[in-house]
């Protein structure tokens, strides 16, 4: 962490607030996390530290939705995101910070872009699929952020918003578990994230908890649209930091 890195209090509250909004719409907690707090800490520190919120997410989001995930389009899914995901683990020890931030700002802004201009007017050929979900696994692993090209890959592939939203949770949480294992064996959780885990893990879990039932509120459409939306401005303002 920087020596300037505010107090766990901030970053809870900041957590609370971004986490609700992924629970809720399926993606974009991290990235509204890193759009607020890289002014404050690294990057790659956020990222980092994002597993545990996200975990939570899908944890909390699936066990407090109806079933709509099938095992087998989602094992099909994770398959080939596996496979990008182990390039997005090497890249992630050898990209430079500075580097590293660029092409997070690129990845979110341009999804983003896409998303607002029509997501709807998309159709997937299998072999199209299938590279979102390589991409999906790479930019996972080397960005902490899946959100943008899996949901534009699940918007052309299903109609209701809360199967989209559950394989998204579904999916981002079994790439969290690989991701967070990964970090494990590497030491990349130093004293303070794990730290600032411990403080926040509970009061995130309560917000969670009690934040899901907001997605079932949420039309159609407004879905669509605020998911478009705030990718793209996300992608700016990191780019603008």
């Amino acid at each position: 962490m920087t020596a300037a890195a505010p107090a766990p209090l901030v970053v809870t509250v900041v957590c609370v607030l971004t986490y609700s909004f992924e629970i809720v719409f399926g993606l974009a907690g991290t990235i509204l996390m890193l759009a607020a707090l890289t002014l404050l800490y690294s990057a790659k520190t956020l990222v980092v530290y994002s597993v545990l919120p996200q975990i939570l997410v899908g944890t909390i989001g699936l066990l407090r939705s109806p079933r709509t995930v099938r095992v087998g389009f989602l094992a099909s899914m994770l398959g080939f995101a596996a496979a990008g995901g182990a390039i997005g683990m090497f890249l992630f020890y050898h990209v430079p910070d500075d580097v590293f931030h660029y092409l997070l700002a690129s990845i979110i802004t341009l999804a983003g872009l896409y998303l607002v201009a029509g997501p709807q007017r998309l159709q997937l050929h299998p072999a199209g699929s299938r590279t979102l979900d390589v991409l999906a696994g790479m930019s996972q692993a080397l960005f902490g952020i899946s959100g943008p090209i899996a949901m534009t890959r699940l918007l052309a592939t299903f109609s209701d918003k809360t199967t989209v939203r559950n394989y998204a949770l579904a999916f981002f949480l079994a790439l969290n578990v690989l991701r967070a294992g990964s970090y494990l064996f590497t030491h990349a959780y130093t004293d303070g994230i794990a730290r600032l885990m411990l403080y926040s893990a509970p009061f995130l879990a309560t917000a969670l908890w009690f934040s899901n039932h907001l997605h079932f509120r949420v039309n159609e459409t407004l879905f669509r649209r605020v998911v478009a939306w705030i990718i793209f401005a996300s992608g700016v303002s990191l780019f603008l930091r």
